[in-house]
């Protein structure tokens, strides 16, 4: 199980990275941010994770969500498989990574946030970190929280619809629907009543009928 739920402030830890020692809240500033770990260094998925992560890093950066990974090897295996890591796209070869990357060679972080995987081990017969996700928002508070296990590459264009989402629902009183993206419409919550969210969203509110009777799919655009 993780070691931090939703709602709760993230851990303001200290650690060394491929761009030297932060402190975590201090790194994020008055971004969002999202953490995701990686069992090793110089492995094919996890070399493919981050490779993706990189040429998309510019997403992230215009929703103004500052990125770190982490995984147990040392700064100096960190900065060595990033070179494997940028040539995995040659447009990108030679670049530097756009993100740091934490060094975790204790895996005293990966157990303080519950990021290790009992079924995967490496060749010394030590637990893996699982690929763990941690979207953090501006208040420093955990937003959502993924575990893969180590053997399940992510998929970073859901990454990037779920902050979109999320972002949305922190300013607006609405939730997105399954398989919502940008621009498509959003359900007003429940907790609204009729003449408020008539005020809130001057688009209009279209209700869908459904057997019970009850007026709870309501529909409006952003």
């Amino acid at each position: 199980m993780p070691g931090i739920l939703l709602g709760d402030v993230f851990p303001d830890f200290e650690a060394d990275t491929t761009v030297g020692k932060i402190k975590f809240h201090d790194f994020l500033g008055d971004s969002w941010g999202i953490l995701f770990s990686h069992p090793r260094d110089f492995t094919p998925v996890c070399t493919t994770e981050l490779a993706c992560a990189a040429k998309i890093s510019d997403k992230f950066a215009q929703r103004n969500v500052k990125m770190i990974a982490l995984s147990i090897d040392s700064v100096e295996d960190h900065l060595s498989w990033s070179k494997d890591v940028m040539a995995f796209h040659p447009d990108k070869a030679g670049c530097p990574m756009p993100f740091p990357i934490i060094a975790d060679h204790n895996r005293e972080l990966s157990v303080k946030l519950g990021m290790l995987d009992p079924d995967e081990r490496d060749k010394d017969g030590m637990p893996l970190t699982a690929r763990c996700v941690f979207v953090i928002g501006p208040d420093k508070k955990l937003k959502l929280s993924i575990l893969y296990p180590a053997t399940t590459g992510r998929n970073f264009d859901e990454l990037l619809r779920a902050i979109d989402s999320l972002q949305l629902t922190a300013q607006k009183k609405v939730a997105t629907p399954v398989d919502w993206k940008p621009g498509d419409k959003v359900m007003v919550i429940p907790t609204l009543s009729d003449e408020e969210a008539a005020k809130l969203f001057p688009a209009g509110i279209t209700t869908q009928e459904v057997p019970s009777g009850k007026k709870y799919l309501r529909y409006t655009q952003p």
